[in-house]
């Protein structure tokens, strides 16, 4: 059964709970508007995330961003526990800091959306406490939920930071210095080049080669990954500023407003306004 507090503000969901024992609600293509953190425990499973699928097995947790399409679905018994919370309950960016969530755990444009689980019985502990504090429903519930969920956070980072090093692929010399040359230069360059061709020219290497490396160890695209990085820093200044889209645009490299709105559309799956309706916005603004 799910525990939720609903924002009263705005009626929408603030923090969820909720204890699974089937994949049923996750066997369909969605995206939410607030992050999830999902520990899964079955033999093995399939995740679809974004453009990408993976084949799972054992205690694995799912970390997924606001209006991330996902879904999982197993032949097999499956069950575990989901987190919800919504960024207005917990800002992650403004804490950014003190936890390193985005990067790592939520809007990484070039890692896995998941990792096999260490330690267990940390996380099921902070589950047992936050559910008794959910039920309470006593003074400065807040506070205290954001202060179990910041510890899990950091737990969660502490494991996918762990698990990305012991699963970083064995490149050979010459494609692991591709790869995250490739990497580096997106970050770096975003905001003006938006094709693998540009990317394949700064790299001295042939578009084919860099798709073909790219597909083989992130099971991505070149396109997708460099789409991806311009969504994670689209939405980071849609929910933390007021900057009107044209601004957002432009600073993204992007002279024509709407067309950049469909391009937003189309890989989220709602529009700019309606992100930062729905997830928020100025936060940092107002504080």
């Amino acid at each position: 059964m799910a525990q939720i507090i609903i924002d009263k503000h705005n009626g929408e969901l603030a923090f969820r709970l909720e204890r699974f024992v089937n994949l049923s609600q996750f066997d369909h293509l969605q995206r939410k508007n607030y992050y999830s953190l999902i520990l899964l425990n079955s033999s093995n499973y399939k995740l679809n995330v974004d453009v990408s699928n993976y084949e799972l097995e054992g205690n694995q947790m799912i970390c997924l961003s606001p209006y991330q399409p996902f879904m999982i679905t197993s032949e097999e018994s499956c069950s575990g526990w989901l987190l919800n919370f919504h960024p207005d309950f917990f800002c992650t960016y403004r804490n950014q800091n003190e936890i390193e969530t985005e990067g790592i755990l939520f809007n990484n444009f070039h890692g896995l959306p998941h990792f096999k689980i260490s330690e267990e019985a940390l996380f099921l502990n902070l589950i047992d406490q936050i559910s008794k504090e959910m039920d309470r429903d006593s003074i400065a519930q807040h506070e205290v939920l954001v202060a179990f969920l910041k510890v899990f956070l950091i737990e969660a980072v502490r494991q996918k930071k762990q698990f990305d090093k012991d699963i970083v692929p064995k490149f050979s010399d010459g494609q692991s210095e591709i790869l995250q040359s490739l990497v580096d230069s997106i970050e770096n360059n975003y905001c003006e080049l938006h094709s693998p061709k540009d990317y394949a020219e700064v790299l001295c290497v042939s578009t084919k080669t860099l798709a073909g490396i790219v597909k083989k160890y992130l099971q991505q695209t070149p396109s997708s990954l460099i789409s991806n990085r311009i969504i994670i820093e689209a939405k980071r200044e849609l929910y933390l500023t007021s900057k009107p889209l044209k601004q957002i645009a432009a600073s993204l490299g992007y002279d024509d407003e709407f067309y950049f709105s469909r391009f937003f559309k189309k890989k989220v799956g709602v529009s700019p306004y309606n992100y930062r309706k729905t997830v928020g916005f100025a936060k940092l603004e107002k504080l």
